[in-house]
């Protein structure tokens, strides 16, 4: 019998932290081993800001927010301290996306919410072009349709990021 990475134990990364190996899918559930999935994103990447949005939309766009998460998270960890809360909430607003899609719509609604809170005390001007009024707006009238929704296609349902300006 072949031995899987659960019959040694948990899966480790190169650097020895517990990390799944399993792939997922583009909502990121674990699918079994073996199967074909999205490509993960890397951890622990130092974007620029205008990357890590370009990256972030990509991704929403792809109907891949758990994905977009995982960049937010990053930017996080790597950026300013001053902008974490900033980071932080986009990354509720992707998560809550995520579970919404995924069918868990209460608790989507108020990761929505909290990611909503959380960007709406950003003083302005609001840093990088991110349409944070949008985003709130965004995510209160999802947040309010979600529990309604047997389930949401998470690319049509995707934000615009950034603020639309005239060519």
């Amino acid at each position: 019998m072949s031995e899987t990475p659960t019959d040694r134990g948990r899966d480790r990364d190169a650097e020895g932290r517990a990390r799944s190996a399993r792939p997922r899918d583009g909502l990121g559930r674990p699918l079994p081993y073996g199967a074909e999935g999205v490509a993960r994103q890397p951890e622990g990447v130092a974007r620029t800001p205008s990357e890590t949005l370009r990256e972030a939309q990509r991704l929403l766009d792809a109907g891949m927010p758990f994905h977009a998460h995982e960049v937010f998270e990053d930017a996080w960890k790597t950026g300013p301290a001053g902008e974490r809360d900033l980071w932080q909430g986009l990354a509720q607003l992707a998560v809550g996306l995520t579970h919404a899609a995924r069918g868990n719509t209460m608790g989507g609604a108020r990761l929505l919410l909290r990611g909503a809170a959380r960007i709406a005390e950003w003083p302005e001007p609001y840093p990088y072009g991110i349409d944070l009024v949008g985003l709130v707006a965004w995510a209160r009238k999802l947040a309010d349709r979600a529990p309604d929704a047997p389930s949401l296609d998470a690319a049509v349902e995707a934000p615009r990021l950034l603020r639309h300006t005239a060519d």
